[in-house]
């Protein structure tokens, strides 16, 4: 049985990013030191200073410090901000000239695949296409929440592939896009900030009511989920601290069927395994890991699985390189299971 490849993305590492603990060298040696491959993402804009411009030398010494941890490049987060001015959005072409410019570092610096993100229309991943072809990049829209497999966005592009039939144009799904509860130490951290139990219970209460609720399907919807979790915040008395729960558990966990990545499972050229908790009997309560990586293995995907860590939004008393090494020893466990069921 062919297994996924695991890996890791240093966005699981954005702590250090923001203490400069370590620096970027530092992050990807001790990924390799660590066995956190041997998959390597990286996102250009917080891992490079200047991207998409590369300094002299830089792709070689990457190449080498990266061959040196044992490790192999499989993905590149690129960014496709259609909101970079203040005055207006970016036009068509200036976002095709933004991306391609990321492109371009992205094979420079030998990445096989570049995630995009949702500014990116059909109609202009159309007009990318020649250039992941000449480049030999894979393009993966990535599917994050509050979008789903079935929002219109998403079945636009999965429209326009089918028609295209590139090997070069796919999708990256995020897990964070199919939890099936609030990440426990989400409230944990926030009742220990003295944000009130009442009030915790209210923000986990109306997430299992979105849930039974249909996807969001356009910004209106978001919008009125967004404004709803602060309607409650107000009603118990929550200030700038609490707020920021609601805002969380509608920007970042999703409530897709976790079963809904096998409908563009054949368009799968990476995968975020996101993840938030491991408990105390090594398991992720809010991601059915199981469920995921056995999906996953029934498709024939043979990919890189970044692991994604982002429970550091709130948790600061975890580890997190040993977070990502706890997430790689579940997914172990899992695919062990599944070459003896």
């Amino acid at each position: 049985m062919s297994l996924p490849k695991l890996g890791v993305t240093l966005y699981s590492f954005t702590p250090y990013f923001h203490a400069r603990q370590y620096t970027f060298e530092d992050l990807v040696r001790i990924a390799g030191e660590r066995d956190l491959g041997p998959g390597l993402e990286i996102v250009g804009f917080q891992s490079i200073k200047g991207f998409p411009r590369l300094p002299d030398g830089f792709a070689a010494r990457f190449r080498t410090l990266v061959d040196a941890a044992g490790l192999e490049l499989s993905c590149l987060g690129a960014n496709a901000d259609a909101g970079l001015r203040q005055d207006r959005l970016l036009t068509e072409d200036e976002l095709v000239e933004y991306m391609l410019a990321q492109l371009e570092a992205a094979h420079e610096l030998g990445f096989p695949t570049v995630r995009v993100q949702h500014s990116v229309t059909p109609d202009l991943m159309e007009r990318l296409l020649p250039h992941a072809e000449r480049l030999d990049l894979r393009l993966g829209m990535e599917i994050h929440s509050p979008h789903s497999v079935g929002h219109p966005k998403i079945q636009a592009l999965l429209e326009r592939y089918e028609r295209l039939g590139s090997p070069h144009l796919g999708f990256i799904p995020d897990w964070g896009a199919s939890l099936t509860r609030l990440p426990p130490s989400l409230l944990r951290a926030y009742r220990a900030k003295g944000v009130p139990d009442a009030l915790l219970t209210a923000f986990r209460d109306q997430w299992n009511a979105f849930h039974t609720e249909p996807l969001i399907m356009d910004d209106r919807e978001q919008g009125a989920r967004f404004r709803r979790m602060r309607e409650i915040n107000e009603q118990y008395g929550g200030d700038d601290v609490s707020v920021r729960i609601g805002t969380n558990s509608v920007g970042l966990f999703g409530h897709m069927d976790p079963a809904d990545w096998k409908q563009i499972m054949p368009w799968v050229v990476h995968v975020h395994a996101k993840f938030y908790d491991i408990d105390a009997d090594g398991a992720e309560p809010s991601a059915p890991h199981d469920i995921l990586l056995r999906d996953l293995v029934e498709a024939g995907y043979e990919g890189y699985i970044s692991t994604e860590w982002e429970g550091w939004h709130w948790n600061d008393t975890d580890d997190p390189f040993e977070m990502v090494a706890a997430q790689h020893r579940l997914s172990e466990r899992v695919f062990a299971s599944l070459a003896t069921s």
